[in-house]
């Protein structure tokens, strides 16, 4: 049995520094420190532990891992917003919320380019910035320019509105030449009717839905998009040409438990989209509710055939709703044959949407 060399009280020197260790008898040399006493049957050897540097490369891998994952969400977001067409469909009709939403990605960008920033990860920093402004950054701009043959208005007024004819005067002052209404009531529609008389010599009205307009209006009836009336179609014999427009206020949508409930606007856009592909004249105008973003991928079939009039002459993404802080565009003008010279939107009034409007110009009719 091997004898262990206990620590002397002699060994603590004055200064309370422990004295040099000795070699326990019997052992060949082990060393054995006089602060630690091993217990019965322990191995008198002392270990050597990690070295200095082994706490510092461990929190440099820590480091690394984490700026990968931060470059990582990085990607995918660009990923996300630059591709956002070409991501599958998500149940629920998920992708189509995503879509009306995508330009509110941009806050997540400071977020993550504060992130790279302290994680140095360059390529986190760079590529959701770029992604973005390579899709929104033209929006942006003031694309408008001046001219135009017709100024045409759409505005939800709001079933509710509680001051309906303050709000027929807040559109005269846009000056239009078209001005299309919608979510009338039978409580309401009265009123418009009456402040907008005089500015407005023809009128219809089907429904929810009402145009008016300075110029001569015919061929105008109901479009079924739904078992009541929320669309219609007229055309308007302007100093330039016939031009068709197209009154429409799409279902509502809400965000539940089963998803994005948009099943009811996207059959009504389907008959909506029959209606425009079946229409005779070259030159057509779609205004309304369409409940979703020019960017939601269920507006294809209309989007596809027609142009936004604020993509193609607005300043900024020109949201609509709700009127006090809006947040998506679901209030959309759509040209076809026609070019839109400006797009804006107009001051609220008593209606939770903003009313749009755009300035537009009419191409010459080609001869017989």
């Amino acid at each position: 049995m091997t004898e262990t060399t206990r620590p002397d009280p002699a060994a603590w020197m004055s200064d309370g520094r422990t004295a040099p260790p000795r070699l326990a008898a019997g052992t060949g040399g082990t060393v054995v420190r006089p602060d630690r006493v091993p217990g019965a049957g322990e191995p008198t050897a002392v270990r050597p532990g990690p070295g200095p540097g082994a706490a510092d490369t461990g929190a440099r891998r820590r480091w690394r891992r984490r700026g990968t994952v931060v470059t990582g969400c990085s990607v995918l977001l660009a990923a996300g917003v630059a591709g956002h067409g070409l991501l599958p469909r998500l149940p629920g009709r998920l992708s189509s919320l995503a879509e009306t939403l995508l330009p509110w990605s941009a806050l997540t960008v400071p977020l993550l380019v504060a992130v790279a920033l302290l994680r140095r990860a360059p390529v986190a920093l760079l590529v959701p910035a770029v992604a973005w402004l390579t899709v929104f950054g033209g929006t942006l701009v003031d694309k408008s320019s001046p001219g135009g043959d017709l100024t045409v208005v759409s505005h939800n007024v709001n079933q509710a509105n509680p001051d309906p004819a303050g709000t027929a005067w807040s559109l005269l002052a846009a000056g239009s030449d078209v001005l299309a209404l919608e979510e009338l009531s039978p409580a309401t529609a009265p009123a418009y009717e009456r402040a907008l008389a005089d500015a407005y010599p023809y009128h219809f009205q089907q429904g929810t839905v009402g145009l008016w307009s300075v110029h001569p209006l015919r061929d105008a009836r109901a479009v079924p998009i739904m078992p009541w009336t929320r669309a219609m179609r007229a055309t308007v014999d302007a100093p330039g040409g016939r031009l068709a427009v197209c009154v429409a206020h799409l279902p509502s949508v809400r965000v539940g438990l089963s998803g994005f409930t948009a099943r009811a606007r996207d059959e009504a856009l389907d008959l909506l989209v029959a209606e425009v592909r079946a229409e005779p004249e070259r030159r057509v105008v779609v205004m309304g509710d369409l409940n979703g973003s020019t960017d939601d991928r269920a507006l294809r079939p209309l989007t596809d055939r027609l142009v936004s009039a604020q993509t193609e002459a607005g300043a900024g993404f020109g949201f609509t709703w709700p009127a006090r802080l809006p947040a998506v565009r679901i209030d959309q003008i759509l040209l076809g044959g026609v070019r839109a010279a400006s797009a804006w939107t107009l001051p609220a009034t008593a209606s939770d949407h903003l009313p749009v409007a755009a300035r537009i110009v009419l191409p010459l009719e080609p001869g017989p």
